[in-house]
């Protein structure tokens, strides 16, 4: 029988090919070496190349890609191992130019806190960066290096000794070569790497180590012990003896420049501009990206100490209020909480939840609001709810907003965003601001028919901003340290009703003049949010919620 398969012309034309594709193991290493060297690295080459325009070196920035060549030789060497060589070197392959084509086009660089990121995305959100040019940039660098590799024959007629004898010859080859490059300019790397330590975040496939270390630490790092915060704490009634009500909006790829209300001379909030709202102009986020951000911003670490282990294994805001008697509710609608409601319940809202604000893969925000009042007629005493909404998330922003609230035109509804003007990229993003201020309108209407039986009080939040195109960078999750002020800076808003403001002994004008002067950050969040419903405990910082003045 297997005479017979082998017999089979397209059996016999499958092992011509690949007689003819054999080579040995250190050609293949070379050849590998060489291609991630000079080809799936191009956007770290091109950096290094722009960093040394005014070096005195002229071959320095040339030298890069034949310095990488050399070390991805070292590297591939220890990896080549028989029989697994194939299906590693294709994974990494692949992973590679998807890796490459985001930096390239969006500038995103795959450190841990991306890798996180990247694990803790839900499919439509992945979906969302699916384009036919990213499709065909993937195919061609990676899927056709990979059919080649599936293809290719390794020689092994020559004896182990040999074969070793070669593979070690090689690799000091390159050693040599390393050696020869960073005598020659070390001087200029030196320089390079200490004042731009993003470089090496660049270099692909660093994106494999970072994932095996997010792994790692997933599945394999024991839990810390818990650790209970807020045991004292206790609820003191308002002034009034009303129950709070708060609905608690928790944006998402919000920046904070874009805001009418901050000095954006588009009027991008209209729907709230006769509400009495008052924004935070000067606010900075945790992180970047959500995975790291939203844990963050209700967690009693501060961003210079955060840790998303540590913030895990100890009560963050939400379960110090619950333990003072708040009944928290949490609907989700942006790929879950990160850990944050875990003690308090989630709900997330399914992409068919509602055939009016659904289009079967991602909600408009809206939907959150269906079953608001029985919602609140089934929860007891002081009363949050928690809204996280996809407000502003990319490359998608056309799909944030119905096409009826389109403010401003033309629009980039694509997903391959760098196919779009810039005008087109603002226009759709401005959109997507103005339609989250439609979004809190709504809110605020809704908070204001239940004044008679509670102090009533709504607050926004971004959990991180977005690049829009400015200096070529797209999106967010661009590592904290030399991420652009688009992507840190947040808005803040808050609104509250005449019987909460009275109530709590809030000076509204003193309020609202803090809120233009101040600076303020994610830190303020865990002790502003206890502090809002007279929340008493040792845990609070007076000094740090929003109210304290």
């Amino acid at each position: 029988m297997l005479s017979n398969i082998n017999s089979l012309p397209g059996s016999l034309s499958f092992q011509a090919i690949r007689e003819k594709c054999k080579v040995s193991m250190t050609t293949f290493i070379v050849a590998m070496s060489l291609y991630f060297g000079f080809v799936l690295n191009t956007p770290v080459v091109s950096e290094i190349i722009h960093l040394s325009e005014n070096s005195q070196a002229g071959l320095f920035a040339y030298s890069a890609p034949l310095l990488l060549t050399c070390l991805f030789i070292v590297i591939f060497s220890v990896l080549a191992l028989p029989y697994l060589f194939r299906p590693l070197f294709i994974v990494i392959t692949l992973s590679s130019a998807i890796a490459c084509f985001a930096t390239s086009r969006y500038q995103i660089m795959f450190d841990s806190s991306m890798i996180e990121n990247v694990f803790e995305t839900h499919t439509s959100e992945a979906l969302s960066f699916v384009s036919l040019s990213a499709i065909m940039y993937v195919l061609i660098l990676g899927g056709v290096p990979s059919i080649l590799i599936g293809l290719v024959k390794i020689d092994t007629s020559a004896s182990i000794k040999s074969r070793m004898f070669k593979r070690l010859a090689l690799v000091t080859v390159a050693v040599l070569g390393i050696l020869a490059i960073a005598g020659a300019f070390y001087k200029d790397f030196a320089s390079i790497g200490r004042n731009n330590s993003y470089i090496k975040k660049m270099i692909v496939p660093a994106h494999i180590f970072n994932s095996v270390k997010y792994a790692y630490k997933i599945n394999f790092e024991p839990e810390l012990p818990f650790r209970e915060l807020g045991d004292d704490a206790t609820l003191v009634p308002a002034s009034n003896g009303k129950p709070t009500l708060m609905v608690l909006v928790v944006g998402e790829t919000a920046r904070s420049m874009n805001f009418h209300y901050n000095g954006y001379p588009r009027n991008t909030n209209p729907y709230t501009a006769d509400k009495g709202v008052i924004s935070f102009a000067n606010v900075t986020s945790c992180g970047t990206s959500t995975a790291h951000s939203l844990p963050c911003m209700f967690s009693k670490l501060e961003r210079t100490n955060y840790d998303r282990r540590q913030a895990n294994s100890q009560s963050n805001a939400l379960d110090i209020m619950h333990k003072a008697g708040v009944d928290i509710s949490w609907l989700d609608n942006d790929g879950g909480d990160k850990d944050v409601a875990q003690k308090i319940g989630m709900k997330m809202v399914g992409s068919s939840s509602s055939d009016t604000f659904c289009d079967g893969m991602t909600c408009h925000d809206e939907v959150l609001l269906d079953g608001f009042d029985q919602r609140v007629a089934k929860m007891k005493g002081n009363k949050l709810i928690a809204l996280h909404t996809i407000g502003s998330h990319g490359p998608t922003y056309w799909k944030r907003y119905p096409a009826s609230m389109a403010r401003f035109t033309p629009t980039c509804d694509r997903s391959d965003i760098e196919n779009c003007t810039d005008e087109q990229i603002v226009n759709t993003y401005d959109n997507t601001i103005a339609y989250t201020d439609y979004f809190l309108s709504k809110i605020i209407d809704k908070l204001k028919t239940y004044e008679d039986k509670y102090n009533v009080v709504m607050m926004y939040l971004s959990d991180h901003g977005e690049s829009l195109g400015e200096n070529g960078i797209y999106l967010h999750g661009t590592p904290y340290m030399i991420a652009p002020e688009e992507q840190k800076h947040v808005p803040w808003i808050i609104w509250m009703g005449d019987g909460y403001a009275n109530s709590r002994g809030i000076d509204r004008k003193a309020l609202e003049q803090r809120a233009a002067r101040g600076e303020f950050s994610h830190d303020n969040l865990f002790h502003t949010l206890i502090d809002s419903f007279g929340v008493k405990t040792a845990e609070m910082n007076k000094e740090k919620s929003l109210f304290s003045h």
